[in-house]
């Protein structure tokens, strides 16, 4: 079965949809075959790898009208990457989804029903902890938190961690941090004051790989292709091919140590 990874923050605007196109990407691009859901109401990972946000996809899936591979999507781009879209109809799936008997394991079966057709399922959460992102975490194996490089980003942090501590005493006792990827990263003080709190509170569980601000990286969606496609001598198609490295490397040695 894939290892299922959610991409999870609740506050928005740091770089958390950007982390999951092209980490998806990276990882497809190194030869995984990756499936990526798009949980957000947003669908800003289904247009930016650039597919129609008006068809059927995650919200179908988790209401029971669809199953996922009828609707999961093959990118023409990079062979061994597919997409399960999303649309603002998700929007409702929070108020939708607590009215259902078994509700918590909606995503789970929906995911257990395809995880042995890839290597890495990512999925990339709402800037929210409701019912639905709650819903996500019961069904991944882990959490990649990605970290603005501001003080700002971090206050969110310890609620975000308490979800996830209470989905895993309750729900997923499986359920662990991958870790934390820290993004939108310009070289000054003030940012290399977060990269040091944040190396220093989390130790190994903080990638090496940094993520730099880079235009072409807020660029890229708009031409529906990943960073590494756009613009393969970008900056950030550099970090996240690093980072996918970086990825499956700790992964390698999980699966060693196991």
């Amino acid at each position: 079965m894939g290892k299922v990874v959610a991409l999870a923050n609740q506050k928005g605007g740091v770089g958390k949809t950007t982390t999951a196109i092209n980490l998806a990407a990276a990882v497809a691009l190194l030869g995984k075959k990756v499936l990526l859901i798009d949980a957000d109401p947003q669908a800003n990972a289904t247009s930016g790898l650039g597919f129609d946000i008006n068809q059927a996809g995650t919200y179908e899936c988790l209401l029971g009208d669809k199953r996922a591979e009828e609707v999961i999507l093959h990118s023409e781009d990079i062979k061994k990457l597919w997409v399960l879209p999303s649309s603002i109809n998700l929007v409702a799936a929070d108020a939708e989804l607590s009215t259902m008997e078994g509700a918590h394991h909606r995503m789970k079966e929906i995911i257990d029903s395809v995880s042995d057709n890839y290597d890495y399922i990512f999925i990339d959460c709402s800037p929210s902890l409701g019912f639905t992102t709650v819903n996500i975490l019961t069904a991944a194996d882990s959490v990649l938190v990605p970290v603005q490089c501001e003080y700002l980003a971090l206050e969110g942090l310890s609620k975000l961690l308490n979800t996830i501590k209470m989905i895993k005493s309750r729900l997923n006792p499986s359920l662990d941090i991958e870790g934390f990827v820290l993004t939108m990263y310009m070289r000054n003080r003030l940012n290399n004051q977060v990269v040091s709190e944040v190396r220093e509170h989390f130790g190994a569980l903080t990638y090496d790989t940094i993520i730099q601000r880079n235009i072409r990286l807020g660029e890229a969606p708009s031409h529906g292709k990943p960073i590494m496609l756009y613009d393969a001598s970008a900056n950030g198609a550099t970090n996240y091919l690093l980072l996918a490295k970086e990825f499956l490397k700790k992964n390698r040695k999980k699966k060693i140590s196991k």
